[in-house]
């Protein structure tokens, strides 16, 4: 049974300062549920319908966290989509740990992406791209906001993620660091090595003034239309697709 506990806490995870005091994120929806239960996040708590049940009976009986069988009604009442009428999990948020970028990987860096929807989008298309890390500025959104992990369908539960100071962690690396920019070497011409770190900037002024200088080779897309920009997250898959292409 849903007691008012559970829903009072569930509730709270909404909010960034609670997800920190409590260590702890929530997804909802069957797909992203069905990819946490797969991964390695601890769950502590699983809301299930009879319909989940009975697509995903394995899944849920392997779960270590608290089970509680629920209604359509109340799992819309207590995340943030309507739409969900079949699963939510709370689990623990992993520590903040310092990842080490390896030569041939290629790693992505984002330098105060604000939108939740974007960095969803952008944990999506690493995923895709076969990127495995994200280093992210402090003023980027919180990775456990429920509409990143939403938008990410899933795609969070398979990357690591580090939230640093990018001056800092850009300055003591030793691989090659593209950044994107309005002017540069267009993306269709680069022929350097597709490994490194691709720093995304801002949704509105880019990257910052103080990691530019940091940058070893500077990337554009081209255009061939009158838009003025590119969304980060278009233009983040357009980059990746290009580097990746240099790799076969």
């Amino acid at each position: 049974m849903l007691s008012k506990n559970t829903v009072k806490f569930i509730k709270s995870l909404q909010q960034k300062k609670f997800r920190k005091q409590e260590n702890a994120f929530f997804v909802e929806g069957a797909k992203n549920v069905t990819e946490l239960l797969l991964s390695d996040f601890t769950i502590t708590h699983l809301l299930f319908t009879e319909k989940y049940l009975s697509d995903q009976q394995d899944l849920i009986d392997r779960s270590k966290g608290e089970k509680i069988k629920s209604s359509p009604k109340e799992l819309k009442s207590l995340g943030i989509f309507s739409s969900n009428e079949q699963a939510l999990a709370v689990a623990s948020i992993k520590p903040n740990t310092s990842l080490e970028i390896r030569p041939g990987e290629l790693v992505l860096a984002l330098d105060d992406i604000r939108d939740p929807g974007n960095l969803g989008t952008i944990i999506r298309i690493a995923d895709w791209y076969g990127i495995k890390k994200i280093l992210l500025s402090p003023e980027t959104a919180d990775v456990y906001n429920p509409k990143v992990l939403h938008a990410s369908m899933g795609s969070f539960s398979r990357l690591a993620f580090e939230y640093v100071d990018l001056n800092s962690k850009l300055r003591d690396s030793s691989v090659p660091i593209y950044g994107a920019f309005l002017e540069g070497i267009s993306i269709h011409d680069f022929e350097g090595v597709p490994e490194g770190i691709l720093l995304m900037g801002n949704e509105s002024h880019g990257i910052r003034e103080d990691l530019k200088n940091l940058v070893t080779q500077k990337l554009t897309i081209p255009g061939f239309g009158a838009a003025e920009s590119l969304n980060v997250a278009v233009a983040t898959a357009v980059l990746c697709d290009n580097l990746r292409r240099l790799s076969k």
